[in-house]
């Protein structure tokens, strides 16, 4: 009798053991495509019809030969100074973009290329140098080794600039196409002119396009 029993357990849980298995899809173990360096200045496998990797680093190396070229940094006693940050550079595209790729590597380039010519003010970081003299002033922390001065360093001109784009759409074959233009402007914060202007355009199309974040 319990050889019986014995048996009958041993085929249920065949049976159910086979049923959980049958239904069961195989699972993809293949393992992913490894990663990849490329160059920023090609296109890369994954792109679409906005500003990308190559257009950036195209557009920045671009402006400041632009900027060196106009003549705005040459024939001064002292070094003009600029505020270069995202605050007035406007996206106004369809496209996601973080501004900061474009403007920092434009202020970085210029900083490797103008060889002490201009004098760049880090506006952005107001509240940390506030801080900092604060501390010296009242004494927690020594004068550190250029001393003090009256008011932190104004600046000659800002860069302003924005980014638009117009799209067209086929309904039928569901083709993208843009056209992208990125223009750049230095105003003087004295007078308010325009001293400095360029821009950066291109049109793309594609079947389907990337999704940028």
């Amino acid at each position: 009798m319990k050889n019986k029993k014995t048996i009958i357990l041993i085929t249920l849980s065949s049976l159910l053991l086979s049923c959980g298995t049958t239904n069961r899809r195989p699972i993809d173990n293949v393992s992913g495509r490894p990663t990849t360096y490329i160059d920023s200045g090609t296109r890369g496998a994954v792109s679409g019809v906005g500003v990308e990797s190559q257009d950036i680093l195209s557009m920045t190396d671009q402006m400041m030969r632009s900027i060196i070229s106009s003549g705005i940094l040459q024939g001064r006693s002292k070094p003009p100074r600029i505020i270069m940050d995202s605050k007035y550079f406007e996206n106004q595209s369809s496209q996601a973009i973080n501004k900061n790729l474009i403007v920092d590597r434009l202020r970085t380039g210029l900083i490797r290329s103008a060889q002490g010519r201009v004098l760049f003010i880090a506006r952005g970081s107001i509240a940390m140098v506030e801080n900092e003299r604060q501390l010296k002033r009242d004494g927690q922390v020594d004068q550190g080794t250029a001393g003090l001065t009256k008011s932190t360093a104004g600046a000659d001109y800002r860069l302003t600039g924005s980014i638009k784009s117009l799209d067209a759409i086929d309904r039928n074959t569901g083709t993208i196409q843009r056209y992208t233009q990125i223009t750049f402007e230095l105003i003087d914060l004295e007078y308010g002119a325009i001293v400095w202007s360029d821009d950066f355009e291109f049109s793309k199309f594609a079947q389907d396009d990337a999704i940028y974040r």
